[in-house]
């Protein structure tokens, strides 16, 4: 019985799958994926990795207006494909319609398809921070993909701060930046020690063998779901993120779309003025 059970709810499950990928497949354009190899790429510490992989997904046209869309800590380009926003952003007279935009989704340094340690290097990887992270993105954006301006970098938790460093780092690049679930301060608080308690979970795990390891450490199988912090993003009215939690009212696509609308008007009204 419990088998059979376990087999009618997969089948459920695919089903429902295939059912919300056609809807997907409709909206917009299928995605397509592509991988990039930097030769010698240099990080912030001096060191040299000889081939960095980076993966990257695409939506619509290369003749379209750039966007660059950039995920959050763990996470993939891919993970930007849902029905709550994707499925809102990039489909027919949406703010971000696949059929006039370029929508370019890399893997950044460390997740996804991309390059990470454990590859194989586990740590005797290149150490990297953002601004190394920030500095592949622009390679592959401008090298790879032959892109010379930007119309939008918007970014989700970890690539809300990507999207802070690349208005520092290349502020002549892009139209406008988007970072959502950021703030432009280093990570400090109950999410800084939960980090770190995190850590010295692994680090204290004789498996963990002084980052020689040959199987993941067993300490890794503790859940540590709700040991997560969110980032706390406080705006008029909210109340602050509990741990583990996500804030009270937090920011809708629909939001981000009025913002967005609000602001290409304005901005497709300067260009009109500017070009009279």
């Amino acid at each position: 019985m419990k088998l059979t059970r376990v087999l009618s709810l997969a089948a459920c499950a695919l089903v429902y799958f295939l059912i919300a990928f056609s809807g997907w497949a409709a909206d917009y354009p299928s995605p397509k994926e592509g991988d990039w190899v930097l030769r010698d790429f240099r990080f912030h510490t001096g060191e040299v990795l000889p081939e960095l992989r980076l993966h990257y997904v695409t939506v619509g046209a290369p003749s379209g207006e750039p966007v660059l869309v950039l995920h959050g800590t763990g996470g993939a380009g891919t993970n930007m494909l849902t029905g709550d926003f994707a499925g809102e952003l990039f489909g027919p007279g949406q703010p971000l319609d696949a059929s006039h935009y370029f929508i370019i989704l890399p893997d950044a340094i460390g997740a996804g398809k991309s390059s990470k340690p454990s590859d194989g290097l586990r740590t005797r990887f290149p150490q990297y921070n953002y601004d190394d992270m920030v500095r592949a993105q622009y390679r592959l954006v401008t090298e790879h993909l032959g892109v010379r301006h930007l119309r939008l970098v918007l970014g989700q938790s970890m690539g809300g701060m990507h999207t802070w460093i690349w208005g520092e780092m290349y502020p002549d690049f892009m139209d406008a930046l988007v970072p959502m679930a950021s703030m432009p301060v280093e990570v400090a608080g109950r999410n800084w020690m939960t980090r770190r308690m995190l850590m010295d979970l692994i680090r204290n795990d004789p498996e963990w063998n002084g980052g020689n390891y040959t199987k993941q450490p067993r300490s890794l199988q503790l859940d540590i779901s709700t040991m997560l912090p969110v980032t706390t993003i406080r705006r008029p009215g909210w109340k602050a993120s509990r741990l583990g939690s996500s804030p009270s009212t937090p920011p809708t696509t629909s939001a981000i779309r009025r913002s967005w609308e609000s602001w290409s008007a304005r901005s497709n009204a300067s260009r009109a003025a500017s070009t009279c």
